[in-house]
């Protein structure tokens, strides 16, 4: 039986994970492989902690370089996380003619078109099943479950923590700040959270996914970010009142010529499944013209479901070994000569619903006043409600309107703050439906 060689870079949490499947599920990966899955080095900056699992004949070091030297090794595990000493040791790893795997979804975002090239010029494999949505097999989906599919939009939960938060926050009444200390305290949320709750880590896996969707270069610098520090238990009440759940959503549309990819807080109907996403779980619902609409669910983060994603890019790539061959699937599931440079679309040029909540005085004609606005704005109102002063002397003014403009809507609501009677900024929860009028 083959044997093939593998070192984990980065002995986290993660690292540790990929590690004890390897050891603990060792007859079970021979006999679905074929071959061997030898862990010959695990590389960290710290060696003397225990990690509670025996390593066994593994190689502890300190020192990364010995690893992605080392003649006799075929695939490198990336764990590190990070964009700076991560990204040069893959590409490193690449240029040394190494298989790559890696649950990096930041580096990737950022820096995935040179490591694609990189990799090709190498004619070594990146595998990256981790990076997006944890244990969700999203990218071998894209890349080779729905290869005879032009993929029309994704709608996806893709962050645990601001799904757990926006969760407490539905279910118990919770404000931002308390939900999101629940969250550090029982682990899903990190000491320093921004990269979760602001919507960059949501954004990172988006721009991979809508490469491997549509057959473009990874461009994360044009999505739309905005995450959900501003949702309050008064924002999620109108919305179950409308029959909505506000959720954190990656979106991703074709269009002729573009591609419509945003993340932002987003009111969906309690009869999309997503709506149902609840505490830390994520979710990616694909719609795609063969097979209509499927969804995929699972634990996006923790150590054995993303351990257990970077296995099943191991035995691809082990496989491959085993059988001779290179790059039998592209890395972004196209060719590299067909990926196109496919421009995003911008969000002043967005068309969809609105929810709008205005804090306003309990002055007269206040309603008239920020309902004229909105029309000399094209802004069609469907339905408004008010409710009465709350203790801090404010009225909440509650529309939903019809179809607009993301342009018209930005002015109309530059135009309302101005007023004196609008006491706060006012919140703006875009909507998504099937069928939107």
């Amino acid at each position: 039986m083959k044997t093939i060689n593998i070192g984990i870079l980065g002995y986290g949490v993660v690292g540790t994970g990929v590690a004890k499947l390897i050891k603990e599920k060792k007859k079970l990966l021979e006999s679905r492989i074929g071959a061997y899955l030898n862990l010959k080095y695990i590389a960290d900056i710290d060696t003397t902690t225990d990690r509670g699992l025996d390593i066994g004949d593994t190689i502890l070091i300190a020192d990364a370089k010995k690893v992605f030297s080392d003649p006799d090794i075929h695939i490198i595990v990336e764990t590190i996380g990070g964009k700076t000493i991560a990204k040069d040791f893959i590409l490193k790893a690449l240029e040394n003619g190494k298989h790559v795997v890696t649950a990096n979804k930041a580096l990737l975002a950022d820096f995935g078109n040179e490591l694609v090239k990189t990799a090709r010029h190498n004619q070594v494999d990146l595998a990256f099943e981790a990076s997006c949505g944890g244990c969700m097999p999203i990218i071998k989906s894209l890349r080779e479950s729905l290869v005879a599919n032009d993929i029309k939009s994704m709608s996806a939960i893709l962050n645990g923590t601001c799904n757990f938060i926006l969760t407490k926050i539905s279910k118990d009444g919770s404000q931002f700040d308390d939900a999101l200390k629940t969250a550090q305290e029982l682990g899903y949320a990190e000491a320093e959270p921004s990269l979760d709750i602001d919507g960059h880590d949501t954004a990172h896996k988006l721009a991979i996914l809508n490469s491997l969707a549509h057959g473009m270069e990874i461009n994360l610098e044009d999505i739309h970010v905005e995450g959900i520090r501003n949702i309050t238990p008064v924002d999620i009440e109108f919305a179950r009142t409308f029959g909505y759940t506000i959720k954190l959503l990656a979106i991703s549309k074709i269009h002729d010529d573009h591609v419509e990819a945003r993340v932002h807080p987003t009111m969906i109907p309690k009869s999309n499944p997503l709506s149902h996403i609840d505490k830390s779980m994520n979710a990616v619902a694909i719609d795609a013209d063969a097979t209509g609409q499927t969804m995929l669910y699972g634990h996006g983060a923790g150590m054995m479901p993303t351990a257990s994603a970077v296995l099943s890019d191991l035995a691809d790539i082990a496989r491959n070994i085993i059988s001779q061959t290179k790059r039998r699937v592209p890395i972004l599931g196209y060719p590299e000569d067909n990926i196109k440079k496919i421009p995003i679309l911008s969000m002043k040029e967005l068309y969809t619903r609105y929810y709008l909540r205005f804090d306003a005085k309990d002055h007269p004609g206040v309603l008239a006043k920020i309902s004229g606005i909105l029309g000399e704005n094209n802004i069609s109102i469907k339905s408004v409600h008010q409710k009465g002063r709350n203790s801090s002397g404010k009225v909440p003014v509650v529309m939903i309107t019809h179809v607009a403009k993301e342009e018209w809507v930005q002015k109309a609501l530059n135009e309302i703050s101005t007023g004196k009677s609008i006491l706060d900024r006012p919140v703006v929860i875009r909507i998504e439906e099937t069928n939107q009028e």
